[in-house]
């Protein structure tokens, strides 16, 4: 036991259970004091995630405080901030779950060796992904390009099972000062759009173990086919909790594996997605250029337009490019800050494809909508849907919005849920898009509904006539 506190470094793994990095500030003797910082690297996440960020801080600060304990918040550059509060509290070891993208990465290695120099025990630590980067390799030690000998080589792996909370959390004498969340304002770039999407959010800890046991208490069993339908709660909603650490991806994956023992038609079709999460991260990991680059170079030269304020774009943006599906998708996210996978995988092909228009505008665009936004999955999704990325849908692959809409929404109800014009008597969901979206969008649904700004078939022929002439 000593009195020496040791600060835990709150980002992306905000609960308590299976948290490698709080157990091992508890393991260290001393008190423990949690902080959250606002960084520059914080201060860049777009309006829906960032909102989304300070409801999780805000719970995680409650189930805190139920402990007997506190959230510290903090803003400024991440080391001198973490200097500053070793300085104020005497902490002997500072600990943080690690981060894979380029940008905390080479923070978190700037803040690591200046705290050691300093003579402070500085530790990362495991806790958002199954298996590290480094720890999954192919027989000829490389990273794996393809998903599915990916999965094949980790499906049987040993996963350690996760831990509970810890009994107890010293606390300190003194506590340091707080800034408060409200001085954040990390709501601000929501606007009157955070009233709308507020009740769609399950925040915290409790939330995702509640969401968890419902689905595998039923609706996995049939996830293999409801994962694809819209109108269904068919999926686990596990992406924005997975996001923001309010649950471990170890917990999911052990619930899992029992719902697959216990006979669940649907359950290795889920782990299986745990893996194509893990997959993404595995990516970034290995080539980081997948957030900012064409995975595949082969397309570097490829003509996409990038002219984000040119009319069609913006009518995808606003979920008014007269294909249903397609704004009915958009319009989910505005209301909800989700939008379903299968709509996901539609709304990036039209723009990648039948509006021509490069994947990061549209990989920008859901970075700051979408409550659930992951910067790995979001980019993989993003390339793999335009072609460019690994596992790429093949270039000539073309989602046709209305054969789509027959096939996983065939008597429309998706389409009604979202869409209000030409409704006699439209849904609150519908007409709650109106009162989320900017006012400067000067959107009514008493409008009428508008024609496509680029028809299905034009579209797909535009696309394949530019993929033949780059002989893909």
């Amino acid at each position: 036991m000593t009195d020496a506190p040791s600060l835990l470094w709150l980002r992306r793994d905000l609960r308590l259970s299976d948290n490698p990095a709080l157990l091992a500030a508890c393991a260290d003797g001393g008190p423990v004091i949690a902080v959250a910082i606002r960084d520059g690297l914080a201060d860049r996440l777009g309006a829906a995630p960032k909102w989304r960020l300070g409801l999780a801080l805000e719970e995680l600060a409650r189930a805190l405080e139920a402990r007997g304990s506190r959230l510290i918040l903090r803003s400024g550059e991440a080391l001198e901030v973490l200097r500053g509060l070793v300085n104020e509290t005497g902490a002997q070891s500072v600990h943080w779950s690690r981060f894979y993208d380029p940008d905390t990465i080479a923070r978190d290695s700037r803040v690591k060796a200046a705290l050691r120099e300093d003579g402070v025990a500085a530790h990362s630590h495991a806790g958002h992904l199954l298996f590290e980067p480094w720890e999954v390799q192919t027989g000829t030690g490389g990273y794996y390009k393809v998903y599915s000998p990916m999965w094949k080589a980790v499906k049987d792996r040993d996963v350690t099972p996760p831990r509970p909370a810890p009994d107890r959390l010293r606390v300190p004498a003194t506590w340091p000062e707080s800034e408060t969340l409200e001085s954040w304002s990390t709501g601000a770039g929501m606007d009157r759009g955070a009233a709308v999407c507020a009740p769609w959010q399950r925040v915290g800890e409790q939330a995702a173990q509640a969401r968890l046991g419902w689905f595998l208490s039923g609706p996995v069993e049939h996830y293999g086919t409801n994962r694809d339908i819209p109108a269904e709660d068919g999926t686990s909603g596990m992406s924005e909790h997975l996001s923001l650490g309010e649950i471990s991806p170890r917990q999911c994956w052990h619930a899992g594996l029992r719902a697959r023992a216990e006979g669940a038609g649907g359950a290795e079709k889920w782990l299986k997605e745990l893996v194509w999460r893990e997959f993404a991260y595995h990516l970034l990991y290995h080539t980081p250029r997948i957030v900012s680059d064409n995975w595949r170079e082969a397309w570097d030269a490829f003509p996409w337009r990038t002219d984000s304020d040119r009319a069609e774009v913006i009518a995808w943006k606003q979920g008014r490019t007269g294909i249903p599906l397609v704004d009915a998708a958009m319009r989910e996210m505005y209301v909800t800050g989700r939008m379903h996978n299968r709509g996901r995988m539609i709304v990036a092909s039209y723009l990648t494809k039948h509006l021509m228009t490069h994947w990061k505008i549209g990989m920008r665009w859901f970075e700051e909508c979408l409550t659930d936004w992951d910067p790995a999955s979001n980019a993989m999704g993003w390339q793999w849907s335009a072609g460019s990325g690994p596992d790429a849908t093949p270039y000539f692959r073309v989602f046709n919005p209305e054969t789509q809409a027959d096939r996983f929404d065939p008597d429309g109800t998706y389409v009604r849920r979202w869409i209000a014009e030409g409704q006699r008597d439209p849904p609150r969901t519908a007409l709650s898009y109106f009162e989320a979206v900017p006012r400067s969008w000067s959107l009514s649904p008493d409008a009428s509904y508008p024609s496509p700004v680029v028809g299905v078939k034009e579209g797909r022929a535009r696309a394949l006539n530019a993929y033949e002439a780059r002989n893909f």
